[in-house]
């Protein structure tokens, strides 16, 4: 026998909307991730062509090659592990999980983090480009090593930072609103009386 108010309350439109943006978020992580190893290569050959006219010797610019494909394809793993995050948190959400929605919160406030780390250090490349006095060669290498990148490389960047910051502020305010905290609590069981059974009367006699 079930109570009405043990019965499971439909999903409020916050938490509904809160995993979506949260699987959009994994849509484009995993969208940035196949662009970024679809760009790899051409990005190393313009590296090798800019580099052929430096001072650099065939090894160092061997190097700097292998370091530009690791950055890419590390970044690429990352950034595919942390969709499929998004979509286990989304998951999580919608199976009425308050774990799932601390956790979410953990990862929002770490994703807004990561995500002003990121804009703030686009910005200050593109405003003060890294300049080391060390040794002339290997500052050529990493200026040809930003210019190596597509033209449409960094406005998409900057538009995936403040998307991200967005989308993380938007979920952690979502699942924060009445309709979520009251749907995330669950009811309690109804306590059940303590004492003896009724009694029961004796079959009538025949």
């Amino acid at each position: 026998m079930s109570y009405p108010d043990q019965a499971p309350a439909r999903r409020p439109a916050p938490v509904w909307l809160a995993a979506a943006v949260l699987v959009l978020m994994a849509v484009g992580a995993l969208a940035y991730a196949v662009v970024g190893l679809v760009a790899l290569d051409g990005t190393v050959d313009r590296f090798r062509a800019a580099a052929g006219g430096t001072a650099a010797g065939p090894e160092e610019i061997d190097g700097f090659a292998t370091l530009l494909q690791a950055v890419v394809v590390v970044s690429a793993i990352l950034t595919v592990l942390v969709g499929a995050l998004l979509v286990g948190l989304a998951l999580g959400l919608l199976a009425r999980r308050n774990g799932a929605r601390v956790a979410t919160w953990v990862v929002c406030g770490l994703g807004l983090l990561a995500g002003c780390c990121g804009l703030a250090a686009l910005v200050g490349e593109r405003a003060a480009p890294l300049r080391l006095s060390g040794d002339r060669t290997t500052a050529e290498l990493l200026g040809l090593l930003a210019d190596a990148y597509p033209p449409w490389w960094v406005p998409v960047n900057a538009a995936l930072s403040v998307g991200q910051l967005l989308g993380y502020l938007v979920v952690a305010v979502l699942l924060a609103l009445p309709q979520a905290n009251a749907w995330f609590r669950r009811p309690r069981p109804a306590p059940v009386p303590v004492g003896f059974p009724p009694a029961v009367p004796p079959p009538p006699f025949r």
